[in-house]
């Protein structure tokens, strides 16, 4: 792996995951490799197609559109002689800091179950095992290797497990452990989460692996809890034969191990369809890349300054004006043939001479000619130097900085710079767009992939309608979130509560800047006749939707359910995504499964209904109506 990798370095410039990172196969005994590729926003070898980030996929509430997503991942990896994709990445996002939030769905566990479970079935379907990750509690970036995590059991089955027992339900051939501590241990070492959980608990038959090089600190400990292969290659696990000489480990326990991976490798194989390099970053792609940047973009604020229809002028400011930033430069890194930047995007709509670019925070230079524009967009925000996986450690000055390389934010507020910029752009000019955040029209674009300028030029000029919703909590205050932890701090052991997001300010009676699950187009939709059919299984909630606007848009209908008298507020629990014409109406249903209704009793160790249920309705967690039945 090491000399691949130096090597990949001297001749491509890249230093990881050029190409398949390899763990066994036997060529004699005709048993192949499993050929591992990244994830999750593409596939991390070649050029290959780069979508939206995780987050900006959640944003979409789309798991269709996930779904394929998840195919033509899978093309890439195959064509590229992949047969193991680790991009289903769905740790829950409990505080906005963590570095690495853009690599998951958002902070709620059901939304995560549909994602996740949408990516894995398309993966596999196609010839390549699903790897969901990391298993398990893991949210925090820069004290990731030593962080302790602690929780209890409710917690732990009701908020951060419940989205990887889904993928491995619908039918994930491998699972990667975390870096972080569980109750004190590894987790890539932890017998209660690899063994007495996932195996004995949940019934999973597939193999595990290690996150990589500092996943495995003690490797008889690691293979007798059920750690299957280290990745990216055999560092602890080559003291496996002293381990077995010694009596540390039985040849029982090996054999455990590699009838676990030649399982998942004898399933997946016959799937392996032979697919041309050519499909590869092809036209069908990187236009399915543009409609995930269309639907998860999401349009926060707009005082009518949106769409900018016609023919118009546009002021483009800010430093990621004309630069590409398609997310964190680490693991999740995807080398796109090419990407169009927000500069591009506009010019291709609106007529690079009616583009006037300004990069930067400084427009006192072309003030006058910016003031001649019929409105101004600025795009401001973060990058891998901000936040992604932690690859440098940050000093005190960076605090208020925030110039480390990537790791947890200190603070989740844009440069100061940035700020300044905005304050005085909206001072100097009328009609102020800004992209990420601030000013009179508002719209979070995330890291938006290899399409998102194209998608961005089309969504403020009206030629496409925003329908992207929160996948997470804006919360009015940094201190909303739950506890967080930083090199600097003393302890390395966190509590993780039962509430976070938009379920602790409920709990705590408070209001969002920006609700989970919010999001505006340039139509209105309204919600009327909501009624609910116990169907056995499942429950049905239907009701009439009607666009009452005037331009045809998509609606997010969100179901949440609770129960009075247990410990949770309003969840989450059903969602579809629907398109209407301008004046028109129809007829929806959306599902509630019964199963992910159950509570998790820790004194019985079993799941159980609650003797009565609420059901919600609405746009978003905050504008719900109750439903009678």
């Amino acid at each position: 792996f090491f000399l691949r990798n130096g090597y990949d370095l001297i001749t491509k410039g890249r230093k990881y995951n050029c190409r398949p990172c390899l763990s066994g196969g036997i060529k004699r005994l005709g048993i192949p490799a499993v050929a591992f590729s990244d994830g999750p926003r593409g596939i991390v070898m070649g050029e290959s197609t780069c979508f939206p980030v995780s987050m900006a996929r959640g944003a979409a509430f789309d798991d269709e559109l996930e779904y394929e997503i998840g195919r033509a991942v899978a093309d890439e990896a195959v064509a590229q002689g992949a047969n193991y994709y680790a991009g289903i990445c769905i740790n829950l996002l409990r505080n906005p800091r963590w570095g690495r939030a853009q690599e998951t769905y958002g902070e709620d566990p059901f939304l995560l179950s549909k994602m996740g479970v949408a990516l894995t079935k398309a993966v596999q379907e196609k010839g390549v095992i699903a790897c969901p990750k990391h298993y398990a509690v893991n949210s925090i970036e820069n004290v990731r290797f030593d962080v302790n995590v602690k929780c209890e059991d409710k917690t732990l089955f009701e908020v951060y497990l419940p989205h990887f027992k889904a993928c491995i339900d619908a039918g994930a051939m491998s699972i990667m452990g975390a870096y972080n501590l569980f109750r004190g241990d590894h987790c890539c070492e932890s017998k209660y989460l690899l063994k007495d959980v996932l195996r004995d608990k949940w019934g999973f038959t597939g193999f595990t692996i290690s996150d990589f090089i500092f996943g495995v600190r003690n490797a008889p400990k690691a293979l007798k809890a059920g750690l299957d292969i280290e990745m990216p290659q055999k560092l602890t696990y080559n003291y496996l034969p002293v381990a077995l000489k010694l009596g540390k480990i039985s040849e029982k326990d090996i054999d455990a191990s590699v009838e676990r991976i030649l399982r998942g490798l004898i399933k997946i194989t016959p799937a392996i369809k032979e697919t041309p390099k050519e499909v590869v970053a092809c036209k069908k792609h990187t236009e399915l890349a543009k409609r995930a940047a269309l639907e998860g973009t999401v349009l926060l604020k707009n005082d009518g300054i949106l769409p900018l229809t016609g023919k118009k002028k546009i002021a483009l400011i800010g430093r990621y004006a004309d630069k590409i930033n398609v997310g964190d430069h680490g693991s999740s890194s995807v080398a796109a043939p090419y990407t169009v930047t927000p500069y591009e995007g506009l010019c291709s709509v609106f007529g690079q001479q009616n583009v006037v670019l300004c990069e930067g925070t400084d427009f006192s230079a072309k003030r006058a000619e910016i003031a001649s524009c019929d409105a101004v967009i600025i795009c401001v925000g973060s990058d891998y130097k901000q936040e992604g996986e932690n690859l440098a450690n940050f000093s005190k000055s960076d605090k208020t900085t925030q110039k480390a390389m990537g790791g947890d934010r200190y603070s989740l507020r844009i440069p100061p710079e940035e700020t300044a910029l905005i304050h005085a752009a909206c001072r100097a000019f009328d009609r102020v767009v800004v992209n990420i955040i601030g000013g009179s029209a508002i719209l979070h674009s995330f890291y938006s992939g290899m399409e998102g300028g194209n998608a961005l030029a089309l969504l403020v000029s009206g030629k496409e309608n925003f329908s992207g919703r929160l996948p997470f909590t804006m919360a009015k205050d940094e201190n909303d979130y739950p506890g967080f932890l930083f090199p600097g701090d003393k302890t390395r052991t966190i509590t993780y509560g039962y509430y976070h997001g938009y379920t602790l300010l409920e709990q705590q009676k408070k209001k969002a800047a920006f609700p989970f699950g919010f999001g505006l187009s340039y139509t209105t939709f309204a919600y009327t006749d909501p009624h609910i059919t116990d169907e056995g299984d499942r429950y049905a909630v239907s009701l009439t939707v009607r666009n009452t606007g005037d331009r045809d848009g998509k609606t997010v209908i969100q179901v949440y359910a609770a129960a009075p008298g247990e410990r949770a507020e309003k969840k989450l629990k059903g969602f579809r995504k629907v398109f209407v014409k301008a004046g028109e109406s129809t007829t929806q249903t959306v599902y509630v499964e019964k199963e992910d209704l159950r509570f998790y009793n820790p004194e019985q160790k079993a799941w159980y209904l609650a003797d009565c249920y609420e059901f919600f309705v609405g746009q978003h967690c905050e504008d719900t109506q109750r439903i009678q039945f």
